[in-house]
């Protein structure tokens, strides 16, 4: 038995986008030990898939932090592969701290490196080759979610209803579609919209309308109502790579912040949602989003 690390550290949009990466491992590696490297936000998460076999913690300590180097080394110590899929500058310098095990990402010197096309990749595809220049069989197959799942019926939703997801990046106004066209978008649905995000996004709900869930739910809660939903708008936020993940018609509002053919959600079959886009959120028309309502 081979005992197998995957190195990813976040946030929820990448984590999400790297499911069908995962499932592809676990299947590769279906009788060996296969851990976990991430962040405090996503352990107990991951840890209830069925991808993993045990998960850990990285502190992410300073460079200068020895005690935290040491324990961090010892995380990364005795393992038959490496598969380094947060690629990040952090990321990289461990596989010399991990001895330089058989390794698949971008580090020097590594056994399996991506391609230097991959910055031109979305980040499935790119995972996608980083996974196939490491042996294992690609396309990527559509993973199993069905272990993604909450517990929402104390939430009262109704039989069919619409998901508006209008939280961003704070310091990032311009990929908010503003709320107030949120509120003109859900008049215009003819469905009951549900409003999700974080507690800090509850004013966006208030102005808006609709049932509230802002701060209500956990992940595997969020993915439940996606999957009762008829539809998922909103701006470019983790949720709704969930949302595309879970399979519900998505429209994805995007700023020129961002550029979709590297970081859209995509369905798990890789198909594309609805990409809209304009320079700022702001200037994005209501009547856009309404002309491309399914």
């Amino acid at each position: 038995m081979m005992r197998v690390l995957v190195i990813r550290h976040g946030a929820f949009g990448d984590i999400v986008m790297t499911f069908p990466a995962f499932a592809a491992i676990r299947a590769c590696h279906h009788a060996d030990e296969i851990t976990l490297l991430t962040t405090k936000p996503y352990a107990g998460f991951l840890g209830q898939s069925p991808w993993f076999d045990k998960i850990e913690l990285d502190a992410k300590p300073v460079w200068w932090n020895l005690p935290g180097l040491l324990r961090l080394k010892r995380q990364l110590s005795g393992f038959d592969m490496v598969y380094d899929l947060q690629t990040s500058g952090r990321s990289t310098r461990y596989f010399s701290l991990a001895g330089r095990p058989p390794w698949s990402g971008i580090a020097r010197g590594c056994q399996f490196p991506d391609a230097a096309n991959r910055e031109t990749l979305h980040s499935r595809e790119r995972l996608e080759q980083q996974l196939r220049r490491a042996t294992l069989p690609t396309p990527l197959a559509v993973p199993d979610l069905s272990w993604l799942a909450g517990d929402i019926a104390g939430l009262n939703l109704p039989p069919r209803y619409a998901v508006l997801v209008p939280g961003a990046a704070p310091h990032r106004p311009e990929k908010r579609f503003p709320a107030e066209k949120f509120r003109e978008v859900a008049a215009a649905l003819h469905l009951p919209v549900v409003v999700v995000g974080t507690s800090g996004e509850k004013p966006l709900a208030d102005t808006i309308g609709g049932i509230d869930l802002t701060g209500r739910t956990d992940f595997f809660q969020l993915a439940s109502i996606f999957r009762g939903a008829s539809l998922a708008i909103g701006n470019d936020t983790g949720p709704m790579h969930l949302a595309a993940a879970i399979g519900v018609p998505c429209i994805s509002l995007f700023s020129s912040a961002s550029d979709p053919t590297r970081c859209a959600p995509r369905y798990q079959d890789g198909g594309w949602p609805t990409i809209l886009r304009a320079p700022t959120l702001q200037e994005l028309p209501v009547a856009q989003v309404l002309a491309h309502l399914p």
